[in-house]
């Protein structure tokens, strides 16, 4: 009717304005989803969140407007689009086929966007699954630190058709400064284990990099001196030595116990791809020390740490 009456502008413009009111959903307000939330919340679109054990963050969107209800059933039918950012699969198949699940309760049309590091062989069953309940899910996992998710410059790496990533975009685009649109269905997890053996192995070759210099007696800021502004340099780096030389603990707040399930996940995709992965099996290795001598709740740059004490020395003294 509003092309008819008034035009193809018209037209579009209600469109977007019909679209930047959907009602979206969003479980998981940790360290990335708190941020996540608040951009959505305090950018125009309806947000519905769901109690969780830690009260500050729900309290915290809902001073910002938006409403919190006790159950996934009333979240459900309250969304248009509803956001994950929760620790894996696990989790993710739990709140969306498990008992009273998102997916029983969505309505025809809806739009499930799973932000976690997720298994994409369970990303692609849930997604065959969700289809046949006339609900899509999307895969769309993030890239950066919760600084970035606070302030709404996350990266996204998407999987979808081109229909629905139209149409889920300008709600990343809230909390997102990068959308990118990598593939279909099951892509942007790949594409995410694929980023983050980059990064995880970073961690891992600093770590060592760091104590083999300790232990012929180079500094970690003499290190430092030479890496930084040179071709070894990056973004990464840079939060990884923030933590190293200024014991900063909210460095990059992503724990070990998270890397060690982000590389068992590349494992078992290099495996069914049939590739030979020695690298990633020998950083897996290293986090899977780390988790099993008690220190899954360190967070990636506290390996420098680890690997220290295996051979005897210290980067820095340990945050109580």
């Amino acid at each position: 009717m509003w092309k008819v009456v008034f035009g193809e502008a018209a037209h579009r413009a209600v469109t977007r304005w019909v679209k930047a009111m959907e009602k979206i959903g969003f479980i998981g307000l940790g360290y990335m989803g708190h941020g996540m939330a608040k951009n959505i919340v305090e950018k125009g679109h309806p947000l519905t969140v769901i109690g969780h054990r830690n009260r500050a963050p729900i309290e915290d969107v809902v001073k910002r407007g938006a409403k919190e209800v006790k159950s996934i059933p009333e979240l459900a039918r309250a969304s248009d689009i509803v956001f994950l950012c929760v620790t894996g699969s696990k989790e993710v198949e739990a709140v969306t086929l498990g008992e009273n699940g998102l997916a029983h309760h969505l309505a025809a049309g809806s739009i499930i966007v799973d932000t976690s590091t997720s298994d994409p062989v369970s990303t692609m069953n849930l997604f065959h699954e969700c289809a046949a309940r006339n609900i899509t899910l999307v895969d769309a996992p993030l890239g950066r630190t919760p600084k970035e998710a606070w302030e709404g410059t996350l990266d996204t790496m998407v999987g979808a058709t081109d229909e629905i990533f139209a149409r889920v975009k300008p709600v990343m685009e809230k909390w997102a400064g990068r959308v990118i649109h990598v593939g279909g269905p099951g892509d942007g997890h790949r594409m995410k284990l694929v980023n983050n053996f980059l990064s995880l192995g970073y961690a891992a070759l600093y770590s060592e990099a760091l104590v083999v210099a300790r232990k012929v007696g180079i500094t970690p800021d003499r290190f430092d001196s030479v890496i930084r502004g040179g071709r070894m340099d990056c973004g990464f780096y840079q939060t990884f030595m923030k933590y190293t030389l200024e014991r900063d603990i909210n460095a990059h707040k992503f724990t070990l116990s998270n890397a060690y399930k982000d590389t068992r996940y590349l494992e078992a995709m290099a495996d069914d791809a049939g590739v030979s992965n020695p690298l990633g099996n020998a950083i897996k290795n290293i986090y899977t020390m780390a988790l099993n001598q008690g220190r899954g709740d360190d967070f990636v740059p506290m390996l420098g740490d680890f690997v220290a004490e295996l051979n005897g020395t210290k980067l820095g003294e340990r945050p109580k």
